[in-house]
């Protein structure tokens, strides 16, 4: 076997580990207990009457296991899942070809739906609300227009940007579910799962530390679990105990409260370039060398969420507990 086959084996060994941590059933399913109350209720309903569920909309931040319910509805449904993103979908014949090769019943899971083409959303909004397609044949005098009949479906759809759908879109979804960060509680048996799972063993206070640095977020749990067990399989007996933790902590340059490295940087360029604050999304961009986008949507919300940074409209600004996190002392203000 060549380098590039096991290279390739070993990615594939990896999605297959990340497929066998996602929950099949509901009481698999750690944590959103009221979205997924919510959401059995509409596929129980669903299913007794025997029709499709309902057009869904999930929406947060990465990471909190929106393509997870969309595949956890899909087996409840007993539904096939065809998936795409909206940064595939530039054409209409683009969406018009998924549309037109579903299947009775089948959902269609769109990820990154804000990023959805706006001719595609025009297609769409027909085929949600009365299952039609409208097309256009031909160019100029000689265009004509015809109807196809679409089968029963369900569009799932997830985003980390809700405000960039457009309102005709969202109101096209039966249900919008908001997806919130994880307790540190929820985290610790997301973990146990999974560790179960990966058919490795794991110390409580390595679940603790582990679920600390998390962010909040399962994907992330489960990233450090998998990196702990690397360290634990090569030095510890395939035991996963705080150590094996703390070590791969330090090799993620990843701290006790979860910041890595460019969450660091971020805090000191606030207090060391701009005094604390408040400085400008474009200009942090300028001095990490960072897309503002990123840095709004990827390291701001969990900052916010820890409490060391503030969102005001002059700009950002650290907290206090930046501060004493980043064992800085605060410059007092000369009057």
């Amino acid at each position: 076997m060549s380098n590039k086959d096991v290279k390739k084996n070993d990615v594939v060994e990896e999605v297959n580990f990340d497929l066998s941590l996602r929950p099949s059933r509901w009481e698999d399913y750690v944590g959103q207990e009221n979205v997924k109350n919510n959401l059995r209720l509409i596929v129980d309903a669903a299913k007794g009457r025997g029709e499709t569920c309902d057009h869904l909309l999930f929406y947060g931040q990465p990471g909190l296991g929106k393509t997870t319910l969309a595949y956890l509805v899909g087996k409840e449904m007993g539904a096939n899942i065809k998936s795409t993103s909206g940064p595939a979908l530039e054409k209409t014949g683009d969406i018009a070809a998924l549309l037109t090769n579903l299947e009775p019943n089948e959902i269609l899971f769109i990820d990154e739906a804000h990023r959805v083409n706006t001719m595609v959303e025009e297609i769409l909004y027909p085929a949600m609300e009365s299952r039609k397609l409208h097309l256009i044949v031909g160019k100029g005098p000689s265009a004509r227009t015809f109807s196809l009949d679409l089968p029963p479906f369900t569009i799932i759809a997830a985003t980390t940007k809700a405000n960039l759908l457009s309102a005709p879109l969202r109101s096209r979804f039966g249900a919008t579910f908001r997806l919130d960060y994880y307790t540190p509680e929820d985290l610790e048996r997301i973990i146990l799962r999974s560790a179960k799972l990966l058919n490795v063993s794991i110390l409580p206070e390595a679940t603790k530390l582990i679920s600390e640095a998390s962010r909040f977020t399962p994907r992330s749990a489960n990233r450090l679990l998998k990196r702990a067990r690397d360290y634990a399989q090569i030095y510890l007996n395939n035991v996963i105990n705080e150590e094996a933790v703390r070590k791969t902590l330090d090799l993620l340059e990843i701290d006790s409260l979860g910041l890595d490295r460019t969450d660091r940087q971020l805090l000191i360029a606030i207090i060391e370039k701009f005094g604390g604050g408040p400085a400008g999304l474009k200009a942090l961009g300028a001095a990490l060398n960072e897309d503002p986008g990123t840095i709004e949507d990827v390291y701001e919300p969990f900052l916010m969420k820890l409490g060391l940074l503030n969102r005001t409209p002059a700009g950002r600004t650290t907290t206090d507990l930046a501060y004493e996190h980043l064992g800085l002392k605060k410059k007092s203000s000369l009057i």
